[in-house]
């Protein structure tokens, strides 16, 4: 059996991203343990609401039956235009030092004898900050660390470019336009997201581990809450049944690192011997 450590930016990436995954590889008796590299709040660790998302990771990793959560101690660095201010008590993850974010996380893989590390993929799927930061910390730690194979959770770039024109995804994937209209205007073009269909290695079905995912995914009450679109958009994905959540969240995909990616995902995690 494997150790796979699955390192995602925010409480609720672990379901979104890789939630069908992790519960295939925990119910095939691979150890599954989850890092998060922020408690997905940008406040002080005071506020009385910053431990309401590592709580409900943990509910959320009890389902996909992960054997253990960390939290690498940085804050949530934000989405848009604007680079908040750290926190009094921690920094923000994209402005922690690499080599010392790689190097808490690569302490962890050599105390749990990780062969697999989940990161995204250098866009950071969609160019979160956070999520860009995910794919750098997870190279340089795979590299510190002898034996470790990483790969890298993300979408086909062809099938969202197509959703975002139609409008459908736009929402959820466009990043936000800098502040002021000039500045808007001024902008260089989004860089491409995602990965091209042609480049992903492991295309996963995970549709018999779509009532974990989704379970997974309403655990993390907090960001159901809302008038914004990905809001609305998670209350409806939870409210589907089985078989129709099945559909829209039944597939995932990986990159693979490696020189000599593997024939399958599973074949992965396969046992040497």
């Amino acid at each position: 059996m494997r150790t796979v450590v699955a390192l995602h930016a925010h409480p609720d990436d672990e379901a979104l991203w890789s939630g069908g995954a992790l519960a295939m590889l925990a119910a095939a008796g691979h150890r599954v343990v989850i890092v998060v590299a922020t408690d997905g709040h940008l406040g002080d660790g005071a506020d009385p609401e910053a431990g309401i998302r590592l709580a409900e990771l943990a509910a959320s990793a009890a389902v996909l039956g992960a054997a253990r959560v960390e939290h690498l101690g940085y804050a949530d660095s934000g989405h848009g235009a604007a680079l908040y201010p750290d926190p009094a008590d921690r920094q923000r993850f994209v402005r922690a030092d690499l080599d010392e974010a790689a190097g808490r996380l690569a302490d962890l893989l050599r105390a749990e004898k990780a062969s697999v590390l989940i990161g995204y993929d250098a866009r950071g799927g969609y160019g979160h900050r956070d999520h860009i930061r995910v794919h750098e910390v997870a190279v340089r730690a795979a590299e510190l660390v002898d034996g470790v194979r990483v790969l890298e959770a993300t979408l086909p770039r062809e099938t969202v470019d197509r959703m975002v024109r139609l409008g459908r995804l736009g929402v959820l994937f466009r990043p936000a336009p800098p502040a002021g209209r000039a500045a808007a205007a001024a902008r260089e073009p989004d860089p491409p997201m995602f990965t091209p269909r042609r480049e992903i290695a492991y295309r996963l079905d995970v549709r018999r581990y779509a009532r974990q995912k989704r379970a997974a995914l309403t655990a993390h009450a907090s960001q159901l809450t809302g008038p914004r679109a990905p809001a609305r958009l998670r209350r409806y994905a939870c409210r589907l049944p089985v078989p129709l959540f099945a559909l829209l969240g039944g597939r995932e995909y990986y990159n693979d690192r490696s020189a000599t990616p593997a024939a399958s995902f599973l074949e992965v995690f396969a046992d040497p011997s």
